[in-house]
């Protein structure tokens, strides 16, 4: 996936950042609502986007500044591992690009992208039930809120992308 405008670039991660991706995870604001993993585990994850990128056509990339070209996050577009006839998207964004509406960018890229695949599959998305900014960035960018998910003893909120707004009725 690419994708550019005034306010973020999302592209492919390169071998040698690392080291931004692993950064985003050691803000404890940032991983507040997210589940814990060992730099180990996020390696491993960092090296799957890597190898990820070469089949296609879902992984992880990285959300950067257009000007600096600063990592301000990274997100992701899967298989949903919970319902493997649906798309999952997410984001994390670095804590000083919070508030700026980049969120919300992101996902409605995020759900172009998805769109473009015509897999005809939903796109899904889900937060931890108190994480009510990514659940507005979530309704802001198409979602509806369906009902919770539990996975291994974890509720989840659980969204999917309406493809027809309420003006096509």
């Amino acid at each position: 996936m690419h994708y550019k405008n005034d306010t973020l670039t999302i592209r492919e991660f390169t071998p040698e950042e690392f080291p931004l991706f692993s950064a985003l995870f050691e803000n404890e604001n940032v991983t507040r609502y997210l589940p814990y993993k060992t730099r180990e585990e996020y390696k491993e994850m960092f090296d799957k986007a890597i190898a990820d990128y070469k089949e296609g056509p879902f992984s992880r990339w990285g959300i950067f500044n257009p000007v600096n070209n600063d990592c301000m996050g990274m997100c992701l577009a899967r298989t949903f591992l919970d319902r493997p006839s649906q798309i999952e998207i997410g984001y994390t964004l670095g804590e000083n690009y919070w508030g700026k509406g980049l969120g919300t960018e992101v996902c409605k890229a995020l759900v172009e992208y998805c769109l473009s695949l015509q897999q005809e599959k939903d796109i899904v998305a889900v937060t931890d039930p108190d994480n009510i900014g990514s659940q507005k960035v979530l309704t802001k960018s198409g979602f509806k809120r369906i009902d919770n998910l539990v996975r291994e003893n974890t509720t989840l909120a659980y969204f999917v992308f309406s493809k027809t707004s309420d003006n096509d009725k």
